[in-house]
């Protein structure tokens, strides 16, 4: 009823003229729009999971509208300093893309040099080198682009028999299962990666082609090096996109992942996300501590001068939010209506799958598979 409702308010405001008016204000000149991207899909990652990945046509789409609509799009830096100077230019966005998958060269790079845009990549650093699959996503993928009925689990970690994969949640059950699995091993005795082989083949997928394909796999250190030298902005995202409560840990986890960048792109990294837009409070005076100047969230919003530098909104566009709410936060409609907003914290469902049938519960909840000795 609410979406309903906001959809014929958003509706009425862009007939009335409404929209153009936002967009050329003085109140939307102040305000920087910041957005996320996760993925931009290979092949059919989008219909598995479309609050994780978009179809490259659906890029297109959002980075035309930018056009249309005569925005700025500045790099991060420049951007989030312009704004706290008061000199952003008309309708500023950035563009930020979470992990650093292969599929941001092949599939969004080359639309982003198309329309000139620049991007910042938040990169996760742990797998550039072990460069496989993401475990914990790969085995849903797996389960969910199966075209068989039953799984035969025996022998796998968990299991025993066979499962059925016919509806949404035998196949959620079941990746659940193995990953609470491979997590209680921690890699004693076994090796997440073959079982994510074991569980691709068992389910009737080409497991050499996919990791030839790249599907789910992070960009190789020679390929960042030579993003970086082609423009792209590489900051950090943690090395093992992990949370932890403890603070030391996750600043070491982070000056890590700044020395690995730091090899591969010959840049000091000084802005940072959150992984899964997860955050505690304790960590920005360390933080801050070790340079760090900006930290972004998955907090819808737009960024201000009242905006704290280390809490800074994204909007996280994906294939389920409509041409129709996308525009609205670019003219900055959207930002003046009542939402839902997402403060941090420990993750919300650590284990919750994206399923490519139904909305997940959250943002969080979809990027928490990333996490984990498992991934």
């Amino acid at each position: 009823m609410i979406r309903t409702l906001k959809s014929v308010s958003l509706r009425t405001l862009q007939r009335v003229g409404m929209s153009r008016l936002f967009a050329d204000s003085r109140w939307r000149r102040n305000r920087l729009l910041i957005l996320c991207y996760h993925g931009v899909a290979l092949q059919d990652e989008h219909e598995w999971c479309p609050d994780l990945y978009v179809a490259a046509a659906h890029l297109e789409s959002r980075l035309a509208l930018l056009q249309r609509h005569r925005c700025h799009v500045l790099q991060l830096g420049d951007a989030v300093d312009r704004l706290y100077r008061g000199d952003l230019p008309p309708r500023s966005v950035v563009l930020t893309f979470d992990d650093g998958y292969y599929d941001f060269m092949a599939r969004a790079w080359p639309l982003l040099r198309k329309y000139g845009y620049p991007a910042t990549v938040y990169l996760t650093t742990g797998r550039v080198d072990h460069n496989l699959p993401n475990v914990n996503l790969f085995i849903s993928y797996s389960l969910w682009a199966s075209r068989r009925e039953e799984f035969d689990g025996e022998g796998l970690p968990g299991l025993r028999g066979r499962y059925s994969l016919r509806s949404v949640d035998e196949r959620q059950r079941l990746t659940q299962q193995i990953i609470e699995a491979l997590r209680a091993r921690d890699g004693r005795g076994v090796s997440p990666d073959a079982v994510a082989q074991q569980v691709a083949e068992r389910a009737g997928l080409d497991y050499e082609l996919l990791v030839k394909r790249r599907v789910l796999t992070l960009l190789r250190p020679e390929e960042v090096t030579r993003l970086s030298r082609e423009g792209v902005d590489f900051q950090l995202h943690t090395h093992m996109h992990r949370t932890p409560d403890d603070a030391d840990e996750f600043i070491r986890d982070v000056l890590i992942n700044r020395e690995r960048l730091r090899s591969m792109t010959g840049q000091v990294a000084t802005h940072f996300c959150y992984p899964s837009g997860n955050y505690r409070a304790h960590y920005i005076p360390l933080l801050q501590q070790h340079g760090i100047e900006t930290a972004t969230t998955c907090d819808p919003g737009m960024a201000t001068t009242a905006s704290d530098r280390m809490f800074l909104p994204r909007f996280v566009d994906t294939s389920s939010v409509s041409s129709l709410v996308f525009e609205s936060w670019v003219t900055g409609v959207a930002a003046c209506l009542p939402r839902r907003t997402t403060r941090g914290g420990s993750p919300a469902g650590p284990y919750y799958l994206p399923t490519g049938q139904r909305r997940t519960k959250s943002w969080s909840d979809v990027r928490d598979l990333a996490q984990g000795s498992t991934s």
